[in-house]
């Protein structure tokens, strides 16, 4: 069975709030070998709602919409499916009376808007909602076709499709498994990685493979449907293997796990520390690196020197050092990386300089010249990068490029 997902409320198609409760839905549906193949966010626009609802059931057996349950005017959910099944509402008495009394016992009365939501759509079964007053709805649209009604806040959906929707579904969903791989890649770009393997995973529609990109990161997401988990995963098992052949070291990641966690994972299985010295990055390396649990095992410190008076004081880095090399550049990485390393004690010191921009550089080291330096027991040196974007996208890649460098140099 295919699903839709369809968020209502004009407050998400605003930049101050997301619709996450898709995510969970798609969690959980998926769990049950449901494929959520489309999304949409609708307004408190009846008629453009009703249109969608029309839609996606042409589309898919399972259709859920959230939000638009509660009182007031613009909620229009209701209605707006209603029409899109050509169904009436129905009043239900023992709805008014449960919502009333939840008023009572928060020593309140019920305003009278608040009878709208004990309508059901003619054949519906009402879904209780213990955490608040809108109660969802479950209806079956037509021969193997089923809609959900659910209310907007993610605690209240939350607890009734856990608690009214799941066991209806497992009734009504034939068993399929859909089971996943995701690699993570870094140091490659992504027509470069598709180009090498996409002769592999064309050759198959089952399982299925997508290819997600971020600055200086890309995931693979391989999804495969079978009757069993076991046919699911032996579908993975020769699919993966050969995307893997082709990607090599490339691959930092099997299990969807960061790059910043993969590092700390190799570091505490030298058992070794890491402390680094960053000046255009501002911290954000040192941020990555401690957004890990436990991260306390391995990362020792960092310092931020962001200008020349602080590489001299904090680090120690000669003022003729910096005059005659500027302080974006190899020398200066390897000193920064040797000394953060030295005053620290780590076994690994890490240092990134550079221009993040949009100012600074010059025709030989123009805005997004960066350079990393790795300090370790068995010597120093430093790596030119060259990175193209705006500040913030500098930034991302330098740390990603940093925490790459070493965790290459740890996995040899």
């Amino acid at each position: 069975m295919n699903a839709e997902i369809i968020a209502v409320g004009s407050e998400l198609l605003t930049p101050q709030r997301l619709d996450t409760n898709s995510l969970y839905l798609t969690e959980r549906l998926n769990a049950l070998g449901v494929e959520v193949v489309a999304k949409a966010v609708i307004g408190d626009d009846r008629a453009r709602l009703r249109d969608a609802v029309r839609a996606a059931l042409a589309r898919s057996e399972i259709v859920i919409l959230t939000g638009g349950l509660g009182p007031t005017e613009d909620d229009v959910t209701r209605e707006a499916v209603a029409e899109a099944l050509g169904r009436p509402l129905v009043w239900r008495q023992e709805l008014a009376d449960a919502i009333e009394a939840r008023f009572r016992r928060m020593g309140r009365k019920m305003a009278e808007i608040n009878k709208r939501q004990a309508y059901l759509i003619e054949g519906a079964e009402a879904l209780s909602n213990d955490q608040g007053t809108a109660p969802g709805q479950w209806i079956e649209a037509g021969p193997g076709h089923y809609l959900m009604l659910l209310p907007g806040p993610p605690v209240e959906l939350k607890s009734v499709f856990e608690r009214e929707c799941l066991a209806r579904l497992e009734r009504v969903v034939p068993p399929l498994a859909i089971r996943t791989r995701v690699f993570r890649v870094a140091g490659m770009p992504e027509s470069d990685l598709d180009q090498l393997i996409s002769p592999v995973y064309k050759r198959y529609k089952n399982p299925a493979t997508t290819i997600l990109a971020a600055p200086g990161d890309i995931q693979i997401h391989l999804r495969a449907r079978a009757e069993t988990a076991e046919q699911a995963e032996a579908l993975l098992a020769e699919l993966a293997p050969q995307i893997e052949a082709l990607l090599g070291d490339n691959i930092y990641s099997r299990n969807g796990e960061p790059l910043e966690g993969a590092v700390g994972a190799l570091l505490v299985a030298r058992g070794a520390t890491l402390a680094v010295a960053e000046s255009c990055t501002g911290g954000m390396l040192a941020e990555r690196i401690t957004s890990v649990a436990g991260s306390s095992r391995y990362f020792v410190g960092g310092l931020l020197v962001y200008n020349d008076e602080m590489k001299e004081k904090l680090l120690g880095i000669s003022a003729e050092l910096l005059a005659g090399h500027t302080a974006v550049s190899q020398p200066v990485a390897e000193a920064m990386a040797a000394r953060v390393r030295q005053r620290t004690g780590a076994t690994f010191g890490l240092s990134v300089t550079g221009y993040a921009g949009p100012e600074g550089g010059d025709a030989e080291h123009p805005v997004g010249t960066v350079y990393i330096g790795l300090a370790a027991p068995e010597g120093t040196s430093a790596r030119p990068f060259r990175f193209l974007g705006d500040r913030e996208r500098v930034r991302r890649l330098a740390t990603q490029s940093a925490l790459d460098l070493l965790r290459r140099h740890l996995a040899r």
